[in-house]
């Protein structure tokens, strides 16, 4: 497929055909992240990336190439003067990557060729995102374009993971003895308290919109509601929202309410990326539970639930996203599997 600027420009037959491009990339910007080796394949998705772009930076172009088994999709950030820079769809965590795919050298080069054309008074700069530093993608970008463009690090993170290999027993297997005997005893605990767990299905937009309801309402007596650091606060707010609506619609939201006395008092949800013969990976997104409820370890038993189902569907990983920092501590218990990744600035040599 050519380079390809898509705005969100007045509504016509270009703008429908434009639409339409991207539409028919997304069964192979999907197959591309859940099949590469990317070390957080949801956030390479386009569930992921579209999500931030329609909330977070609505109206800016979005520019992708693809070829037979390669795909590069960026964002203009910003245009100033002599400087264009030109980003992942989802700019703001940086943890998906916008180059995917065994071809995705010879998607760069031709994207590289329209940007001079689209901007030929300024340099583009581009920010790369999501590239492991011994992966395959970080040796092609330096051996193939080295010679003509300077990259630049521009930050990194550590992504968490666990293999899902054996179900629910081979994954409690790799846990430690304190954090299994830690488990049951919370799930008898909250089991006599009279907690529920149940798995939720919203099968039209309506439904997945009052299901993100009960959830805003569980977040606003969290301690991040309380302190309004949460998902109820923008941009996260409305991010989440489009986000679950999306993961709903195709089938891929996993999301699980815990009630006691017939009211909601936590929930967690994420979303999966790939399937079918491959298998999927799940990554978490959000949970959280009323503060009231503390004792009861919700957290614990609802990452627990969540556990449970992926593995009677036979998902092969759990994706918990960055590990860096003290609040982020809890994710070792688990998880085994540590990746980092770095954001690269890419800039044309003079």
């Amino acid at each position: 497929m050519p380079f390809l600027p898509l705005t969100d420009g007045p509504s016509g037959a270009g703008r429908t055909a434009e639409a339409q491009a991207l539409a028919d990339v997304l069964p192979l910007w999907e197959q591309l992240a859940a099949t590469t080796g990317q070390a957080d394949p949801f956030c390479c998705a386009p569930a992921w990336q579209l999500t931030f772009r329609d909330t977070v930076t609505p109206g800016k172009k979005l520019f992708f190439h693809t070829e037979p088994g390669g795909l590069a999709v960026f964002t203009e950030v910003l245009a100033e003067g002599q400087r264009v820079f030109l980003a992942p769809p989802e700019n703001g965590w940086l943890f998906g990557c916008p180059l995917l795919g065994p071809a995705a050298g010879d998607a760069l080069a031709a994207s590289l060729a329209a940007f001079d054309a689209a901007y030929p008074h300024a340099v583009p700069h581009l920010i790369i995102s999501g590239i492991r530093p011994r992966g395959p993608l970080a040796a092609m970008l330096l051996h193939r374009f080295g010679e003509a463009y300077a990259f630049f690090r521009h930050g990194s993170s550590v992504q968490c993971a666990a293999s899902l290999a054996g179900g629910l027993d081979g994954y409690l297997s790799r846990r430690s003895a304190n954090h299994r005997a830690k488990l049951k005893k919370a799930a008898r605990k909250a089991e006599a308290a009279g907690v529920s767990f149940t798995r939720e299905h919203p099968a039209t937009p309506g439904e997945a919109e009052a299901l993100y309801a009960r959830m805003q309402a569980v977040e606003a007596r969290s301690w991040k509601g309380l302190a309004q650091c949460g998902m109820g606060e923008a941009p996260a707010r409305e991010f989440y929202a489009l986000l679950v609506q999306r993961l709903a619609q195709e089938g891929k939201l996993r999301a699980i309410m815990a009630q006691r006395d017939g009211r909601d008092i936590g929930f967690i949800f994420g979303g999966l990326c790939g399937g079918g013969i491959c298998g999927a990976t799940y990554r978490g997104q959000q949970f959280s539970y009323a503060a009231e409820e503390q004792k009861l370890s919700l957290g614990n038993l609802l990452q627990l639930e969540t556990l449970k189902w992926l593995c009677e569907e036979g998902a092969f990983r759990y994706d918990m996203g960055p590990v860096t920092g003290p609040r982020m501590e809890y994710k070792r218990h688990w998880t085994e599997e540590n990746h980092e990744i770095q954001t690269w600035l890419m800039v044309k040599k003079p």
